[in-house]
């Protein structure tokens, strides 16, 4: 069954923004944390970016999007979202959504493709 359902990839040109959005199903329990990772053809995945569920929602960024993607989340909607803006050529991959729970079991969305290319 899905669990994770995400939205908002496509084709974007370079300098552009797109949204990303992942929503969790409530069968997921006890989450502690939701977050993006990204793969691009021959590469590794790479972690993106995570956010705590509780508290003030702690977020962490890999170095190579720091100020220009966002991520946050809705509780209320077990949601989480990825802004990302000014985009680059070498930010074209397949993004994929994550959530781990407390008992550091981890769920995977089935992804979703970013390309930015003029």
């Amino acid at each position: 069954q899905v669990q994770l359902v995400e939205s908002g990839g496509g084709l974007v040109q370079p300098g552009g923004s797109l949204r990303l959005s992942c929503a969790a199903s409530s069968r997921i329990l006890s989450i502690n944390s939701m977050g993006w990772s990204r793969q691009a053809p021959g590469k590794e995945r790479e972690l993106v970016a995570t956010i705590t569920r509780g508290g003030n929602g702690n977020t962490n960024y890999a170095d190579s999007v720091k100020g220009r993607f966002t991520i946050s989340r809705d509780n209320a909607k077990n949601t989480v979202y990825l802004q990302m803006n000014s985009l680059k050529p070498e930010d074209t991959a397949v993004y994929y959504c994550n959530v781990r729970t407390i008992y550091d079991m981890d769920f995977w969305g089935q992804g979703t493709q970013v390309t930015v290319s003029s």
